[in-house]
């Protein structure tokens, strides 16, 4: 009997011990398709120092711009498929909710101070979780104002910003910059317009309506007046000729930064490039003439939403969850983080030093209405920008009303 009973724990502790092998050969790892190739260099150090401190292998694979969505689609398609990636607007809900964890309740959850960016289907489920929020609008030199005999309080409306830039424009020569930088319509920078600039007629068609809550099965173009008065204001009171724009090349960043332009058309992500050269740069909305926009705030909102693979292992989804809670909790890592992304709405997490969302934080605080992100429901986003790029290209080619018309069309009926 004892003899028996002794054959019976050697087997239950080698039962034990093969279990234990196996928990370490299921250790997971992470496998992060990156939606931010301006942020590839940290991502790949962040991603270094969980391996370094855990073992756990963390690979970051970059997405080149404008190449998200088709990548993603290749790589899911693979036996070693992302196990975390980007779901960022409700269309792409749509698309790939059934390769999401529902992130309700879990350990990356907990961890946030805001719900304003995470993404839910039509269950109610926590499809992609907000691991960055950004806010985009025009870039201001104010020494470059001052320079031309205006101040900040001259840019509170449309009408203020349209005399400033015509007039800089219009005295380049002798000032030694010009008004707006460059609007080169190219895949590296034609989404200002098509994605962000869109946006304030989207969203203020959106308001009239009391807020979109899906993608509406067509919009009505209410405000094109509007997005028209900024374009042209951008395009012709600038560097660039608007016939050369069609071809890019043209570094609208460099020009800002070089301090031969007072205006740029960008976002938050742009504050570290631009902040050394101008450390004073700030940001304004997008004044277009709409009554009442003395009040508006920046454009803010994300497309840059967290979601891990439901058809990845459970020992890799537990590495991700892990290295997630990580990125946002640990004070060197979300240090690194949020000086590339800006800030993240995590409450362990770093404090940004952006200087454009302190300008978004401050017009909130002054009252102002955010311009929330209605752009994100473009439909078929890639076909519907590549439209109005096309309908751009021959306006800024001829600046006829019948030109005009196509870029309407291509913005509304191409819906």
């Amino acid at each position: 009997m004892k003899k028996a009973l002794s054959l019976l724990i050697v087997a239950l502790m080698c039962v034990g011990m093969f279990t234990g092998c196996i928990g370490g050969a299921e250790k997971g790892s992470v496998y992060w398709l990156n939606f931010k190739p301006e942020s590839d260099a940290v991502l790949q150090e962040v991603a270094a120092m969980y391996t370094a401190e855990t073992g756990v292998e963390v690979k970051v694979v970059t997405a080149a711009s404008g190449t998200y969505n088709q990548t993603l689609i290749a790589e899911m398609d693979k036996s070693e498929a992302p196990t975390l990636f980007v779901i960022g607007n409700q269309n792409a809900v749509k698309e790939w909710k059934d390769y999401a964890v529902n992130l309700k309740d879990s350990a990356i959850a907990k961890e946030l101070n805001t719900d304003a960016y995470n993404l839910y289907d039509d269950d109610g489920n926590l499809v992609s979780i907000g691991y960055c929020y950004e806010c985009y609008g025009i870039i201001v030199n104010p020494d470059l104002i001052k320079a031309a005999g205006y101040t900040m309080d001259d840019l509170k409306n449309f009408d203020g910003l349209k005399k400033v830039a015509e007039d800089i424009h219009k005295r380049a020569a002798e000032l030694g910059f010009d008004a707006f930088s460059a609007s080169d319509m190219d895949s590296s920078s034609s989404w200002r317009f098509t994605g962000h600039m869109a946006n304030l007629e989207y969203y203020y068609e959106s308001r009239d309506a009391g807020g979109w809550k899906s993608c509406p099965e067509s919009i009505k173009g209410t405000y094109m007046q509007n997005f028209k008065n900024l374009y042209d204001l951008c395009i012709n009171n600038s560097l660039t000729d608007p016939k050369e724009l069609a071809t890019g090349g043209h570094d609208a960043q460099s020009q800002f930064i070089n301090k031969k332009a007072a205006f740029y058309v960008n976002g938050s992500w742009e504050y570290s490039a631009v902040a050394e050269a101008v450390p004073n740069a700030t940001m304004i909305p997008y004044y277009c003439g709409v009554e009442g926009e003395e009040k508006a705030g920046l454009n803010c909102g994300t497309e840059n939403c967290w979601a891990i693979n439901s058809k990845a292992s459970e020992a890799d989804q537990k590495a991700t969850m892990d290295f997630m809670v990580w990125c946002v909790t640990d004070p060197e890592a979300s240090r690194k983080l949020v000086d590339t992304f800006g800030v993240m709405p995590y409450k362990s997490a770093a404090e940004s030093t952006n200087g454009f969302l302190s300008a978004a934080a401050n017009y909130t605080a002054d009252g102002c209405y955010v311009m929330d992100w209605a752009t994100n429901y473009q439909p078929n986003v890639d076909a519907y920008r590549a439209a109005l790029v096309s309908a751009l290209n021959e306006y800024n080619a001829d600046q006829s009303d019948a030109n005009w018309q196509k870029v309407v069309t291509a913005f509304v009926d191409g819906w």
